[in-house]
């Protein structure tokens, strides 16, 4: 028998327990943290990382919507006037790739379900133009010709992270169930590392003609990672783990100035420090509305 609609007590249930996404904070709030931040980024010549960063701090924290108002925010001179758009189209849908990129990577960290919402909400925002332009063809369906590429990419991402205890850590997870460490390394490989060919910057220009559309560097990888776990909470080991992935970015051959700033001690903690700014702004507003929901 085909099941047509949810039992009624059972669509009951599902309206318990918190089901939406959370809301989006005052747009004062997050634009004001988003100008302080990314006039800072721009002083550092780290704008890249920064919109990495604030994208993926914004969709771990299950709010779909301010995912839209960072894309505006980066591709207008005003957020608010849709007729203020920076730049011609290429402009706009690079920064739109790197976004969508940086969303995709965060799916190693915070799994499918936030994920799906930001893209979502993100698409929703694009302009016409922009949704045009962006690739539409898969660069990691797994094929025969790939798979051994992808697995070695994951591989030695693995190791570049997690070295000089890659092989103990392998071994332990491994050990957890048989299959999690193949998970991963596959994971690392297809989604987390660069792909081949070029990676982009926040001020590349792109089209839909463009291979390397939104490519992302090691290094930026390792931004997904601190920015997603450090805006999760609770997962300290984790955290600390890709925190030293970030530092250890460094030693990777064909660094971009920014690539070896972010890497930098100082350029590691102005990562960590600019997500919890981030994070501030996204969560604005959720006392006064809790306050509200309990009257």
């Amino acid at each position: 028998m085909v099941v047509k609609h949810l039992p009624p007590a059972i669509k009951q249930l599902l309206t318990l327990r918190n089901p939406q996404p959370l809301a989006s904070p005052p747009l004062s709030a997050l634009n004001s943290a988003f100008t302080r931040t990314f006039q800072d980024a721009k002083a550092k010549k780290a704008e890249t990382g920064w919109l990495v960063l604030s994208t993926c701090s914004l969709l771990t924290t299950n709010r779909p919507a301010t995912l839209g108002h960072l894309y505006r925010f980066v591709t207008r001179s005003d957020p608010a006037d849709s007729q203020s758009r920076i730049g011609d189209v290429s402009l706009a849908v690079n920064r739109a790739a790197l976004m969508r990129e940086a969303a995709i990577k965060s799916t190693v960290f915070v799994g499918v379900p936030r994920v799906i919402l930001s893209l979502a909400a993100m698409h929703e925002a694009l302009d016409e133009d922009v949704k045009a332009s962006l690739r539409t063809d898969s660069h990691r369906t797994p094929t025969i010709d790939n798979v051994e590429a992808t697995m070695a990419r994951g591989q030695a991402l693995w190791n570049s992270i997690y070295t000089p205890h890659a092989d103990k850590l392998y071994s332990k997870l491994g050990g957890y169930h048989p299959d999690f460490i193949a998970f991963i390394i596959t994971a690392y490989g297809a989604l987390l590392s660069p792909m081949p060919g070029q990676v982009k910057s926040f001020n590349d220009a792109s089209s839909k003609d463009d291979w390397d559309q939104g490519n992302l560097s090691r290094a930026m990888g390792s931004v997904v990672g601190t920015a997603c776990l450090r805006a999760e909470g609770g997962v300290g080991p984790q955290l600390t783990s890709h925190v030293f992935g970030l530092l250890k970015a460094r030693d990777v051959e064909g660094l971009t100035d920014e690539d070896r700033w972010l890497s930098s001690d100082e350029g590691t903690e102005w990562v960590i420090r600019a997500v919890d700014v981030i994070l501030d702004a996204a969560s604005a507003g959720d006392q006064i509305q809790a306050k509200i929901s309990r009257q």
